[in-house]
């Protein structure tokens, strides 16, 4: 090896023009599927996500909940809450098993919510899980798990949002019998924690006077406040100088410009610049090149070819030329008694269009507060196994083929909406390695032939093999490819076709 090629690759800048050299890493792209813990002290009352937020907006579910269950937020607020959360059965190496066995080729943890409790030691942070609740590590128990079990390891941030998103918590009543009494985020103790955030009120309530506010309005999502913005790059370097993460997940688009904000040059986004240059430059010191992701979800190519983009509980309508992800969830964000999980099939069906488009899925895996996970969640990973048993050859290390799919169905694409495809036999999504085409086909035909009409002449089909059992009779004819199935199919989920080309 000369000393040419022995020599680091440069140092990304904080800029865009520096960050538009960046190149997806390898096994990002080959590992198509990872699992998600999106758990912390939110999970207590088991009641869904942003329960932070909406127990001191009066009128919510989770306003009742919380008074009816814990008290007042005047008197039992959410950090509170935060000294419940115990996680005493959390068994990551046990969870991290069974992820892996899932078909899991990436691990997600999550480092904070918008609630603004951390979920490791530090030293920016009082309201940390080593110092109230669990009283460890949790980041770091993870990222030793995934270790173990030589999975890339990843983090998810959601603090960008934290500092309006949380100005709820110096709100008060407006009717009722403590009417005017402020919540315990107007407490000078507990500042630090629920944060000198008045500004997004238009108005303070240290006076115990009313306020008036939209309880659903969010703007503005990321907050112009100098202060926060270096306390926010502060806490992503203390992440990264810690954990090393192979990726570094943003729930929000690229910090602290508003996604609407359209100008390149404007400098709230530098915030946000330094984080992923950081990111990128500390993942070159430890492996000689850049091998960390960063997520963020403003789908501007000029904004999220700093990193890979993610697409929350959506996706693309067809193939992307860059690599994307979905980040998902089996039910609600947070534990949730009330929420119906999604089905196997379900899952697998979602994956499976996913892939054929460039993406991967990224899919929350939901943890009660005891850090165990319940038996239908259990049922879903011993499917999934199931499944990638047979499936996993034609999933990863893939990339798109000339065309995603063919057939009549599309997924739904608006906003969050997730609801189970009605697919037919007629429905195939394609991906590609080498010169094996592989093509999953979602329902299986009452005849048991498979029809596929999307390759070409110029497709030399020398074998067919259908995963899980093997060679399979096949004809080439008028430009389709016929495909005699098995009155057994291997899987009851969606099935594999690997088409081998001369």
């Amino acid at each position: 090896m000369n000393q040419q090629s022995q020599k680091m690759p440069p140092q990304f800048q904080p800029s865009f023009e520096s960050l538009h050299g960046y190149q997806c890493p390898d096994w990002f792209q080959d590992a198509k599927f990872g699992i998600w813990s999106h758990w912390g002290p939110q999970s207590v009352p088991m009641f869904g996500d942003w329960y932070a937020r909406h127990m001191y907006i009066q009128g919510t579910p989770q306003y009742f909940y919380h008074l009816r269950h814990y008290g007042h937020p005047s008197k039992f607020g959410y950090k509170d809450i935060c000294a419940l959360w115990k996680a005493e059965k959390f068994d990551p190496d046990n969870l991290m098993s069974l992820y892996v066995k899932a078909g899991a080729r990436y691990f997600v943890g999550q480092a904070m919510h918008h609630d603004h409790f951390f979920n490791y030691p530090s030293k920016w942070n009082r309201f940390n899980s080593a110092e109230v609740g669990p009283m460890r590590d949790i980041c770091g128990l993870w990222k030793a798990a995934a270790e173990k079990h030589s999975l890339p390891f990843g983090l998810s941030e959601h603090l960008g949002a934290t500092f309006s998103w949380w100005r709820v918590n110096k709100w008060c009543d407006r009717t009722g019998p403590l009417a005017r009494i402020p919540y315990d985020g107007n407490d000078p103790a507990f500042r630090d924690f629920y944060l000198d955030n008045d500004e997004h009120n238009g108005a303070a309530i240290a006076d115990a006077k009313l306020v008036e506010y939209d309880a659903t309005s969010l703007r503005p999502w990321l907050t112009s406040n100098a202060k926060f913005h270096r306390y926010w790059l502060d806490v992503m370097r203390e992440v990264i100088d810690l954990y090393h993460p192979d990726l570094l997940y943003s729930d929000s688009g690229l910090p602290f410009a508003e996604s609407q904000v359209g100008d390149l040059s404007d400098p709230l986004y530098q915030t946000g610049l330094e984080a992923v240059s950081y990111l990128y430059n500390d993942s070159i010191k430890l492996h000689g090149e850049n091998r960390a992701v960063y997520n963020q979800k403003d789908r501007r190519p000029e904004i999220y070819k700093v990193g890979i983009l993610d697409i929350e509980k959506s996706q693309f309508p067809g193939i992307s030329p860059d690599p994307w992800q979905t980040d998902t969830c089996i039910g609600n964000w947070f534990y949730d008694v009330r929420q119906e999980f999604k089905k196997p099939g379900h899952i697998i069906e979602m994956l499976v269009d996913i892939i054929s488009k460039n993406g991967v899925m990224l899919l929350n895996i939901l943890q009660r507060p005891d850090g165990t996970i319940d038996d239908e969640a259990q049922y879903l990973l011993q499917e999934l196994a199931s499944w990638f048993s047979v499936c996993a050859e034609g999933v990863y290390g893939t990339r798109p083929w000339r065309t995603f799919g063919e057939g009549d169905t599309r997924v739904l694409i608006e906003g969050f909406k997730e609801d189970a495809t009605t697919w037919n036999s007629s429905d195939f999504r394609f991906v590609q390695k080498g010169k094996t085409i592989y093509a999953f086909q979602y329902r299986m035909p009452e005849n048991r032939v498979a029809i596929i009409k999307s390759l070409t002449v110029a497709d030399k089909v020398v074998r067919v093999r259908l995963l899980g059992v093997g060679e399979v009779p096949f004809t080439r004819a008028f430009g389709l490819l016929t495909v005699q199935l098995p009155e057994t199919m291997p899987t009851p989920y969606t099935n594999c076709l690997a088409i081998e080309l001369e």
